[in-house]
């Protein structure tokens, strides 16, 4: 480094925001995460012992994975060198790869290799990284703010440890917002304050993201006009100001998705309506596709409640067909009814269960032949062939129903579709008792009893 890049350097470093001047450098600086780098975890030790393996670090914006490894780049022995997947190409790795085996084979120091954004990589990137961090030629640290399992190859998660980083508490963020005012490297030398009801504001409404409570502090400083007696007073009202409202951490195509339907789902499963209607609002607010949700209903509508109230299939059928009609902001309205309406129905998952097990049979036992006298005797001639005949039309018998066969011999005594006794399906068994169907697999049993115990095969 010359002169003038030292001078450079200097003033990026003065002028760099205040979330990067705020940066712990050492491991007892870093607030939260306690989880994997508390002093007697496995993370902390291999740091502390420059022993450290491949690792990706997994977590949303502003917990602290990059922040993690410049602490890593303090603290060990090795060469640190640094690439962000969304500009760094082929040739970029090739550069860190000789060096380290430079490094390696001539001096006997290893290389860390951080990788900011790793999912951004495609798989021939990422593949090509595979040799060298199976012989050690490079150490890989790599941060994503997606899940590995779906982003990163198998073949590299194989050979790396993964580390979760969790959302910073609202004490993780006090912690750093009064750090922020105490010290050189933060506000203090602005004279600068902030009360504890706007420290309470934006620790609450920062969501977890020490970035986002910086940068509302850093904009709250530099457009304060100071007070009489000279210093820059953040109250709540400069609070509110320099941030909005809370940001909804969500990504269509990542976690963030998947978690939030996933609760919708188990929600209206769990008869909670008020729970179904939070994670619908959380959808909305992020802007989650309305025929999406719609959709994911009338699965719910029939996989978690099914016959026990037939209407919830019409429900949501209705509600998917309205919401394309009607469109935001008003179709929430239809949303929620609907939410609610499936969370608060009886449960019956048999029809799930019945399919589920009809097809493992189909798969098991193939195309078993329909017994002749089911089969299409609208032809001439399907008579002669045994088509149709012995067939007994349900409807010339009393209460509409004849005791006859009608799955192949091979499974004529499995058992598809059992209704519960619970909602509608319970008048359904409660029907069938009374046409003299299979008393004994149609008798009442006390849904508070255990429900299905009897089931002949595994529960999904």
């Amino acid at each position: 480094m010359d002169l003038f890049d030292y001078i450079a350097e200097n003033r990026k470093e003065q002028e760099a925001p205040l979330a990067a001047r705020m940066r712990p450098r050492t491991l007892d600086e870093i607030v939260g995460q306690e989880e994997i780098i508390g002093k007697d975890k496995l993370l902390y030790r291999a740091i502390k012992a420059d022993r450290l393996s491949s690792i990706i670090l997994y977590g949303p914006p502003g917990v602290g994975k990059t922040t993690l490894a410049r602490v890593i780049a303090n603290t060990t022995t090795a060469e640190f060198r640094q690439v962000n997947a969304t500009v760094a190409g082929k040739k970029d790795m090739e550069a860190v790869v000789e060096e380290a085996r430079n490094n390696l084979g001539g001096y006997g120091r290893r290389t860390i290799l951080f990788i900011d954004e790793i999912h951004r990589f495609n798989k021939a990137q990422q593949d090509y990284l595979l040799p060298y961090v199976e012989d050690g030629t490079v150490i890989l640290i790599g941060a994503t703010t997606e899940n590995p399992y779906f982003e990163v190859n198998g073949a590299l998660l194989s050979r790396s440890r993964i580390f979760e980083l969790k959302p910073l508490t609202k004490e993780n963020i006090l912690t750093l917002i009064r750090r922020t005012f105490e010290s050189d490297r933060g506000v203090r030398s602005f004279r600068a304050d902030i009360t504890d009801e706007a420290a309470d504001f934006l620790a609450d409404i920062a969501d977890g993201d020490a970035r986002a409570a910086l940068n509302a502090i850093e904009l709250a400083v530099l457009t304060t006009t100071p007070g009489t007696d000279g210093r820059i007073h953040v109250d709540l009202k400069v609070a509110e100001e320099c941030i909005q409202k809370k940001a909804i951490r969500y990504d269509k195509t990542g976690d963030h998705h998947y978690d939030t339907i996933a609760a919708f789902i188990k929600s209206m499963c769990g008869s909670d309506p008020d729970a179904a209607v939070y994670y619908l609002g959380r959808m909305l607010a992020a802007g989650e596709d309305v025929r999406f949700i719609a959709r994911r209903m009338l699965v719910a509508a029939s996989e978690e409640v099914g016959n026990a109230d037939p209407m919830a299939i019409c429900v949501a059928a209705s509600c998917a067909v309205a919401v394309e009609r009607v469109g935001m902001p008003e179709a929430r309205i239809i949303l929620a009814q609907a939410a609610a309406y499936i969370a608060s129905a009886p449960k019956s998952n048999s029809a799930y269960l019945g399919i589920e097990k009809a097809m493992k049979t189909v798969e098991k036992t193939g195309n078993l032949p329909v017994p002749p006298y089911l089969q299409d005797s609208s032809y001439k001639g399907a008579a002669a062939l045994g088509r149709g005949v012995g067939y007994q039309y349900a409807h010339n018998y009393p209460n509409h129903w004849t005791d006859q066969q009608y799955l192949p011999d091979q499974i004529k005594d499995e058992y598809f579709y059992e209704p519960e006794d619970i909602g509608h399906e319970k008048e359904i068994k409660a029907y069938f008792r009374s046409i003299g169907k299979d008393p004994e697999r149609y008798a009442y049993r006390d849904p508070s009893e255990g429900g299905r115990s009897e089931r002949p095969w595994e529960r999904p």
